[in-house]
């Protein structure tokens, strides 16, 4: 099972990090699966950033930095995996 946590809106290939547009929260820890037109992988969520700041966890309606296994690209979605 999928649940849509939120939207990829920026990618930092760089430093390899999505901003978040989260639309439910997010925690550390979690797995998320981002999938796309061309983007589809899941990973372990292990680094949430808002504003330069480490974070645990991050409420919906916030706006996060994710370190991110694979290029994402806006418009990507963010889904939590669940039981």
């Amino acid at each position: 099972m999928e649940k849509e946590v939120g939207t990829i809106i920026h990618f930092y290939p760089k430093i390899m990090v999505a901003v978040v547009k989260v639309s439910d929260s997010l925690k550390v820890g979690e797995t998320i699966r981002i999938a796309g037109h061309t983007t589809d992988f899941t990973q372990t969520v292990d680094s949430l950033q808002i504003e330069h700041q480490q974070v645990q966890e991050v409420p919906k309606g916030e706006t996060v930095g994710l370190r991110v296994a694979e290029r994402v690209r806006e418009g990507d979605k963010v889904y939590r995996m669940t039981e």
